[in-house]
């Protein structure tokens, strides 16, 4: 399996087999999301386009990410999720990094998004799948954040090498500057923000299923998938 690591803006083309990361914190909240019981997620371009959608569909969620914006159900804190009532219900989801970057690629044959809760089960994906080359899209900072890179690489290395320590990887997400702006957040008090984000986001291989984008009735929308 061919590797290649590249930020949004490196995309000249959509790959076959794309994994777009993004760990701090978009598919961490997505994935919590699914956990507590979310039928599906709705990506979007803008804040506008969410709240439309919500207001359409009585019963949506809608989620961003940055400071809270008001309509909004969540702002993309993975700790504060967990106490939202998301079970059966569609999420709307729209942040800067991860949903742009599924969006950027949403012409893949195979479109998998990934952070470090769901690694191992990304990697089961695309070793059951087996395809030739793999384009990891890695978007925060700008394709350079050391946790989405980290992640990337953790689940290449598993897809060969199942046991593969997580520990290296999850210490360089760990020390990222993403890591370092949340916790100097969550210190300031700042709203959408929680202290355990940053810990929540480092949780490995904590769900038993994947996340595949696909289009459904004009939008890319996020489901979960077995891992296994």
């Amino acid at each position: 399996m061919r590797t290649t690591f590249t930020g949004i803006s490196g995309l000249s083309s959509p790959p076959d087999v794309a994994v777009v990361v993004d760990v701090m914190r978009a598919f961490t909240v997505a994935a919590g999301a699914f956990r507590q019981g979310a039928e599906r997620i709705v990506f979007t371009e803008t804040l506008d386009e969410a709240l439309e959608l919500k207001a359409r569909h009585p019963g949506w969620l809608a989620f961003q990410d940055g400071p809270v914006v008001p309509g909004f159900d969540l702002a993309n804190s993975p700790a504060r999720l967990r106490s939202l009532d998301v079970a059966g219900r569609t999420v709307v989801q729209r942040t800067t990094a991860g949903t742009a970057g599924a969006l950027a690629v949403a012409g893949a044959r195979l479109l998998l998004c990934a952070s470090f809760v769901v690694a191992g089960a990304t990697a089961a994906v695309l070793r059951r799948e087996r395809p030739e080359a793999v384009t990891f899209v890695v978007t925060g900072d700008g394709g350079r954040a050391e946790e989405d890179l980290a992640c990337a690489q953790y689940i290449a290395g598993r897809v060969t090498d199942d046991g593969l320590d997580p520990g290296p990887f999850v210490g360089r997400a760990r020390n990222s500057g993403a890591a370092a702006r949340l916790a100097e957040g969550a210190r300031l008090g700042w709203e959408g923000i929680h202290p355990e984000d940053v810990p929540l986001c480092l949780e490995t291989d904590a769900f038993p299923f994947a996340m595949a984008a696909a289009r459904e009735d004009g939008h890319l929308v996020l489901r979960p998938v077995a891992g296994g």
